[in-house]
């Protein structure tokens, strides 16, 4: 039977779960230690973070998980056409979504942050930030973490894992899970059999709001927070990095995230702003949600 631990990192619920229940507390320390490398590597609310030292100097040789995070960021950027993009740090600041440093009155116009991010150079660890450019890695640093926490903990345990944070959700091993898709108390809830090695992510427009003000996810082609048409987008894929990629553009694409999420084949799961559901891709997808064991919840 197998056994799970819930702790809190990213100021999101998080948790735990192995085939083995002997393997849990190694895994829980090693996850939680990767967690606050990334948190010192990355964070754009901290300002002693390796991201905002480099951030300050306009650059310079990042450490290699820093390099992996960003490199993970700017591939993101490409293969979301611009709709997911690293370079909304002084937008998201200025709503009250990272470091104080950086907010304050908008940059003078100029490029817009769906085509900045082309500007920042990565060459192996070697980084330099065009002036102006402020980056933050919170649309993909999180999934990116629950990739390198899933096969971490399998890697050197040997145990079929599951890592959520959040929203996101990476598994390794053979051993499927349950997994409770749903994302405030009272939204349209579902629960599917996620296929070990799988994914899921769900972007959502109702958590971490400023009051009743913005939500966090922007539309790197406006600046603006993304018109909410749907309260919520889940999407299944072979890792959680492409997952929460696929469900952010979502967000960002409003209407028009229903024919790119056809276009990825990923299976999808769409909750209107007026509860409407719309599922895309076979969700849940046989390949992808089948044969589930111990259950684990994906409430972001």
């Amino acid at each position: 039977m197998a056994a799970h631990a819930d702790f809190e990192a990213f100021t999101c619920a998080c948790r735990v779960a192995v085939a083995e229940p002997s393997a849990l507390p190694a895994a829980l320390a090693g996850v939680r230690a990767l967690l606050r490398r990334v948190d010192e590597a990355a964070s754009s609310f901290r300002a002693d973070s390796e991201l905002a030292l480099l951030q300050r100097a306009g650059g310079g040789t990042a450490s290699p998980l820093l390099a992996d995070l960003l490199r993970a960021a700017l591939e993101t950027a490409e293969r979301s056409e611009g709709d997911v993009v690293p370079t909304l740090g002084r937008e998201l600041a200025s709503l009250g979504f990272g470091s104080p440093d950086h907010a304050g009155s908008p940059a003078a116009p100029g490029p817009r942050p769906a085509e900045t991010w082309r500007d920042v150079a990565l060459d192996g660890n070697s980084l330099t930030v065009p002036p102006g450019v402020v980056l933050d890695l919170g649309a993909t640093a999180k999934a990116a973490a629950a990739d390198l926490a899933a096969r971490q903990v399998h890697d050197e345990l040997g145990t079929s894992v599951l890592v959520s944070l959040g929203g996101d959700i990476a598994t390794a091993g053979a051993d499927a899970w349950e997994v409770l898709v749903q994302d405030l108390p009272g939204d349209p809830a579902t629960q599917v059999r996620l296929t070990g090695g799988w994914a899921m992510a769900t972007s959502s427009t109702q958590k971490r709001r400023r009051g009743a003000g913005a939500h966090h996810i922007l539309d790197p082609w406006t600046a603006l927070p993304a018109p909410a048409v749907w309260r919520s987008v889940t999407v299944a894929a072979p890792d959680c990095l492409s997952a929460n990629m696929a469900s952010t553009a979502a967000i960002v694409r409003g209407e028009q995230a229903v024919a790119r999420l056809r276009d990825l084949g990923f299976p999808a799961r769409l909750v209107r702003d007026d509860g409407g559901v719309i599922e895309l891709g076979g969700w849940p997808a046989p390949r992808s949600c089948s044969d589930a064991a111990p259950a684990a919840g994906a409430r972001e």
